[in-house]
């Protein structure tokens, strides 16, 4: 998904382990169409960037015409890849925004077992961030705050609510007729 110039893009966000394997990603782009073009394109980014040192600071590096921006904490490895044409502090905020919500929401005890066990509102936190490649929210608190607000109480309307929610919400009601 190229930019055209006017709205920055991001092609894909990545949080794999210190073996490379999955926790979460999410991809925006049908540069790689199939699910083993997905996996390997995680090896390879892998293989290139586990040698650095990108524990301190985000590392900027540029692999097979796409940027990629990223960072390391304990045993998760924070990845955000856009086009060749993207601007690098962009992606750079995009994966600060992720990588501040995620600290929060995991109550700053970031590693792959409280990821795995907190994987529902890590994948809420790709979904606040970006919609279809485009970017909705870097301000990390913000979109921690988002992601936790989705308890949301029975007098929300039904569209505004998870699907969750609204079974419980449903429950409440036919409950409520039951006894009356």
């Amino acid at each position: 998904m190229a930019s055209n110039g006017l709205c920055p893009s991001i092609k894909n966000i990545l949080l794999l382990d210190s073996e490379g394997k999955r926790v979460a990603v999410k991809y925006y782009s049908d540069d790689w169409p199939t699910n083993s073009s997905k996996v390997a394109f995680e090896k390879f980014v892998f293989s290139k960037t586990v040698k650095t040192n990108a524990r301190t600071e985000a590392e900027i590096t540029l692999l097979e015409n796409n940027i990629i921006v990223y960072k390391f904490v304990q045993d998760l490895h924070f990845f955000v890849t856009g086009g060749d044409d993207e601007n690098e502090l962009i992606l750079a905020s995009v994966l600060q925004g992720f990588f501040d919500a995620v600290t929060l929401l995991l109550r700053n005890n970031v590693d792959k077992s409280e990821a795995l066990e907190n994987l529902d509102l890590i994948l809420l936190c790709l979904d606040e961030i970006v919609d279809g490649g485009i970017i909705l929210e870097t301000n990390g608190p913000l979109i921690a705050e988002k992601v936790t607000s989705h308890n949301m109480d029975a007098d929300a309307p039904l569209s505004e609510q998870t699907l969750t929610q609204a079974w419980a919400t449903a429950r409440d009601t036919f409950t409520r007729t039951l006894l009356t």
